[in-house]
């Protein structure tokens, strides 16, 4: 059963930079894709950004050229690196994990973007 486990949401102020980390396990192979989706209160769940295990992305308009993705295939680590955040950003951020024809979620992190 694979697992996935975030760290690295909080506080910050608009303009700041957070970086979320997600570590599978259960799997010793690569999972071929991962990513990060994100949901807001009222608000469906929606895809920030996700990346293949041969390191191709895709990201939400609304974060292109301001958040990162990338993707450790031997560890199976995500990190979603997020620079110039905006208030419209805050958001639980879910960890996702496309293996075996099921998606595998994590258990989310809450990032707090301040004005």
């Amino acid at each position: 059963q694979v697992q996935l486990v975030e760290s690295g949401g909080g506080l910050v102020q608009a303009g700041g930079s957070l970086r979320l980390s997600c570590a599978a396990s259960g799997t010793i192979f690569s999972i071929p894709a991962m990513g990060w989706y994100r949901q807001a209160p009222g608000k469906q769940r929606e895809l920030v950004a996700s990346i293949t295990s041969g390191g191709s992305t895709v990201y939400a308009d609304s974060v292109e050229g301001r958040f990162t993705i990338s993707k450790t295939n031997a560890k199976n680590t995500v990190v979603l690196q997020m620079n110039s955040l905006k208030r419209e950003d805050t958001a639980v951020y879910y960890c996702n994990g496309h293996y075996t024809n099921r998606d595998y979620w994590g258990q989310g992190t809450q990032v707090t973007v301040s004005s």
